[in-house]
């Protein structure tokens, strides 16, 4: 229709205008979908993980700025937050499962990591931007935690038991900045097939693939980083406290339709 202007035309500023982003867990899967995305969006990324060689590669193909993080470690955390002089949105993206053990043969290093990397360095991060979030008038925290934030199952004990500290961090914090100009927002994924995720949780590709095996069309980065630069391009107003994304074929952790 004449005069109609397209979300995205010359007329109309893309809504990331004048806001950067950071994006953790950002060298591979759905951080490096979620970085391309927002860029799109217009947000100034910032891509944060260890893999300096695939963030470089990533930063300088979407236009953003490539900082090493190990969400592990206070220093980097520190140092990480120095080196920012404005952040308007934090994707908490960095995680991962590490093993599929029923819990009588727990690998108790192996919760230790997953509890690290998910809970911990999630809070580390949060933390120490939380000033700089706040100082931007209108800042941003989203968690991607995972359906296993919301229900368990057989041989999830180390993943789900991290991604319910995950869930149970978002609520917290959204009461505690209650009233704050800060939103907290949580996108918990169902299956999502990334190039490394299976990979390094059951350690074979035979393996990895066998988890979406006969599944038709699950989920893929693009849609969930879709889900994500939907959440945060919201007028500030609206917070999406929790959007559970699957794909068609899975009603639930329990029910997915193979062929």
């Amino acid at each position: 229709m004449p005069g109609t202007e397209l979300p995205h035309s010359p007329t109309r500023p893309l809504p990331g205008a004048g806001r950067t982003a950071v994006v953790t867990g950002a060298s591979s899967g759905i951080g490096a979908a979620t970085a391309a995305r927002l860029a799109a969006e217009g947000f100034d990324v910032v891509v944060a993980a260890r893999r300096m060689d695939r963030l470089t590669e990533l930063a300088e193909s979407v236009g953003g700025r490539a900082l090493p993080l190990d969400v592990t470690d206070p220093s980097s955390v520190a140092a990480f937050a120095d080196a920012l002089d404005r952040v308007d949105v934090l994707v908490n993206n960095a995680g991962g499962a590490f093993d599929a053990n029923r819990v009588e043969a727990a690998d108790l290093d192996s919760w230790a990591r997953t509890y690290e990397v998910n809970v911990l360095g999630t809070v580390r991060l949060t933390k120490a931007l939380l000033p700089a979030l706040r100082a931007s008038g209108a800042g941003d925290v989203l968690f991607v935690s995972s359906t296993a934030a919301l229900a368990s199952y057989e041989g999830g004990a180390s993943y789900t038991s991290a991604k319910h500290g995950v869930h149970t961090l978002a609520e917290t914090l959204r009461l505690e900045l209650n009233g704050e100009p800060v939103r907290v927002l949580e996108i918990a994924p169902g299956m999502v097939r990334t190039e490394e995720f299976s990979l390094n949780r059951l350690g074979s590709a035979d393996k990895a693939d066998a988890v979406y095996r006969g599944v038709r069309e699950p989920l893929v980065a693009d849609d969930v980083a879709d889900c994500i630069a939907w959440a945060v391009t919201r007028p500030h107003h609206v917070n999406i406290d929790l959007m559970v994304v699957r794909p068609l074929a899975q009603a639930s952790t329990y029910k997915v339709a193979r062929e």
